[in-house]
């Protein structure tokens, strides 16, 4: 059976064989553009409401819901429909509303900090499933509207590239959210780096660093051994050749390990070769991960380091820490099963 965002415009139409052709359009436009459930869409009569509620069914249900900041994010945990699980972060700011969507349940991609990838790899989202989310996530932020995406939640979204990059084009094309106010984070998979600098569509590129050194980056990026930075530095050059974006790296401060001196001359020099902007983020605590995040005199030396050397970075500052929502923590101690769906 089809599900609610899994089927586009055609598709409709032809599940309402039948009905006038209008009416598709405006199933389409009410899912997309409305955010409404067909229960929701009192431009149908009453029977076809029914109809398509029985037709298009959801694809995810609310396991859990928890609150923090003040009710400022959200996080939900959301069963998919063969019993697969993933999360979602909801991130209000005063001068924008974000949501952070996963692309996989759970990841392959074993990053040794993170709780996400510690519990292993289960499947791949449709695009219907990742464009839901920003559906749950768009109602729940209203009246202020969703302004801005990242695909930072479970997964690595480059591995999932044709379905991202689906769900990329219906959220831009479909809810209307513009593609340079999306961002797709990767751990470095060049292969996809590579296909988004031939893409039209003019959404971000986040690359989660973490060292720019191959023999500490390939214990905390096991990916690296694949692609190690030489290869990633060739492909963020197409990239930014092909696109013309800025480009951001992700470091998630890690106390002892990639905070030190040598690790800001470092990356330095990575970053101001491709004109990068980095964003440093204090590592949250992750069971398994016997290690802790810089302090905050060392975050400050840090970026303080960064700006002496020319170059542009910040310091995320970090949401939904005390209910296992923010970076890193997606899974930790929320009692969330992943689980294969083979």
């Amino acid at each position: 059976m089809a599900t609610r965002y899994d089927v586009e415009l055609a598709e409709i139409a032809e599940l309402l064989d039948g009905e006038p052709a209008f009416r598709a359009r405006q199933v389409f436009e009410g899912l997309h553009q409305g955010l409404r459930t067909p229960e929701e869409m009192t431009n149908l009569p009453l029977e076809l409401r029914k109809r398509v509620a029985e037709l298009l069914p959801p694809s995810l249900e609310v396991a859990a819901e928890s609150h923090s900041d003040d009710g400022q994010t959200t996080k939900w945990a959301l069963r998919l429909s063969d019993g697969a699980q993933i999360e979602t972060v909801l991130m209000a700011y005063d001068e924008r509303v974000t949501a952070c969507v996963s692309s996989q349940a759970g990841c392959a991609m074993a990053c040794s900090f993170c709780a996400t990838g510690q519990g292993g790899f289960a499947r791949h989202l449709s695009v219907g499933e990742i464009v839901e989310q920003v559906v749950i996530a768009a109602r729940a932020a209203a009246p202020r509207r969703l302004s801005n995406l990242v695909f930072m939640g479970m997964g690595e979204p480059l591995a999932n590239y044709d379905r991202t990059l689906g769900a990329v084009r219906r959220i831009n094309e479909a809810i209307g959210i513009g593609a340079r106010k999306m961002t797709i984070s990767t751990v470095g998979i060049v292969p996809g780096i590579r296909r988004l600098a031939g893409e039209d569509i003019e959404v971000g590129l986040a690359v989660s660093l973490h060292s720019a050194n191959d023999k500490n980056r390939n214990e905390l990026v096991p990916i690296n051994k694949r692609y190690p930075l030489g290869v990633l530095a060739e492909a963020c050059e197409e990239y930014l050749d092909s696109t013309h974006r800025r480009l951001t790296f992700e470091w998630a401060l890690i106390d002892g390990v990639n905070d030190t001196d040598r690790d800001v001359t470092e990356l330095a020099a990575y970053a101001r070769n491709l004109g990068a902007h980095v964003n440093l983020i204090p590592l949250n605590p992750t069971p398994g991960y016997l290690v802790r995040g810089s302090s905050p005199d060392r975050v400050r030396a840090f970026v303080g380091g960064l700006r002496d050397a020319g170059i542009n970075a910040t310091v995320r500052h970090t949401r939904g820490r005390d209910i296992d929502a923010a970076c890193g923590q997606l899974a930790a101690r929320s009692g969330l099963e992943i689980r294969s769906a083979k």
